[in-house]
Formats: structure tokens, sequence, C-alpha cells
């Protein structure tokens, strides 16, 4: 227990809601303290200049610290969010869908944000989300699951322009093009996503697969490797030992 106490310390969480994930009884200090309080990190006149070097690092302003979460706007309160993940100088960082809930141009503040934090305390995050824009501007590689699978792992750059599996190339396809003298070919997926619990067999992609064949429906692909640094479960991608 006390080994899994001091690993906990070193991975910190930032949800997709942040008014959901913040405690409205607490202010805005006590947040962001509590990581530290928690760990019994220092004393407390240092977990209070921590507290408020960190605000200033995500760009909000001291005077806010005896505030409330209502009392801010929702790009605000997910500032607040990262500063009690950071606060604590972890090693990892599960950011889900920590952009969603926000405004397009608040979007853009965050992700800068969190890139220079990134960059600034040597982070290194798992970043979840849907919107294919936030992932190639984001991440430096990428992991995409189906049925709770991963079904391809690459560099962003290779799986944006040579992406190998068919649901890959399904959500390639899909994002929108402003340039329209660029025509790509979208690719419509039949019927709709299986319940997790009663997955196909086989590939668990197979019924809604536009190249699948007969056998797809009873051999399991496993991850394997397709070039260097490329990683796909498909059994009609050709693989590389």
């Amino acid at each position: 227990p006390n080994e899994l106490r001091q690993l906990r310390s070193k991975m910190q969480m930032i949800f997709q809601d942040p008014m959901a994930s913040l405690d409205p009884r607490m202010s805005v200090r006590e947040l962001i303290r509590e990581p530290l309080d928690i760990h019994a990190v220092g004393t407390k006149e240092e977990r209070n200049a921590a507290v408020e070097a960190i605000i200033d690092k995500v760009g909000i302003a001291q005077s806010a610290l005896d505030k409330f979460p209502h009392e801010f706007s929702g790009g605000q309160r997910q500032r607040i969010s990262i500063a009690r993940a950071v606060i604590n100088k972890p090693d990892l960082i599960v950011a889900d869908e920590p952009v969603s809930a926000l405004d397009v141009s608040i979007q853009a503040q965050i992700l800068n944000l969190l890139k220079d934090l990134r960059k600034e305390m040597n982070l290194s995050f798992v970043f979840i989300s849907h919107d294919l824009s936030v992932v190639k501007y984001f991440c430096d590689d990428v992991a995409v699951m189906y049925l709770g699978n991963i079904v391809e792992f690459a560099p962003t750059e290779t799986i944006f322009k040579s992406p190998q599996h068919p649901y890959t190339q399904a959500l390639i396809s899909a994002i929108p093009e402003i340039d329209k003298s660029t025509k790509k070919t979208r690719i419509i997926l039949s019927g709709d996503v299986p319940n997790p619990a009663q997955a196909p067999s086989g590939c668990h992609f197979h019924p809604r697969c536009p190249i699948a064949v007969s056998s797809c429906a009873t051999d399991t692909p496993s991850l394997k490797k397709s070039a260097p640094n490329h990683l796909v479960s498909c059994n009609l991608v050709e693989t590389k030992s």
C-alpha cells in the first residue's frame, strides 16, 4: 500500500468535465493544494507558495484562489484542474477528453497551455480524444482503438498520412477538407458499433469492415509490425517480423 501511494503521486488525471471533478465546497486554493496535503509535501507555508506559483503558470490571477468553482467559466475551471494535476510534479498525466466540453476558441488556449507545461515540466501524457484535429495537434504517437482494443499504433504523422487499418482509414476519410481542390473518397461504414460485452468473433471489426473476407469472422488478428514503428491489428495487412 505504501508503494502504491507513492506511485499514485506520480500519476495524475485531467477529467472531461471540470465542474464535475472539482468539489464545489472547496476553494480554489484548497483544491489545488489537496494533492500536496494528501502526500504531506513540505510545510503549509511551502504548499501555499506552490499553489500561488502554479496558479500563475496556468494563467489565473492569485486573487481567485479564495473563490469557488462555480464562480469561473469552463475554461478557467479546466485551468484549475490542470494546476491541481501538475502541482505534485507527476511523471504521467492521463487527460480524458480535456477540451471536448469547451468552446473551440478556449480549446486552443488549453491545448497550448498543456503543450507548454509538457515541455517545461517534462511531462508524459496519455491523451484520450475523439477529435482527430486535437489528436493531430497534440500527440506524438496515436493508438486507434475499436471496442476497447488497439487496432493501429504509429507516430501521428504516419497515422494521418498512411493509415493501414480499415477502421483508421474510415476515421481519416471523415475529416472535412477545407481545400475544395483536394478530393478525398469518404469511407462509409455500415451498421453500428457492437455491444462490447457481446463482441463479434474473430476480428471485432469484421461486420462493418469494407474489405473483410470470410476468415475475418473466425481468425482473431494480433497487433503486428507492418513497418518500422507501425503496428496494425488486421489479418489482411502484410506484416513484417
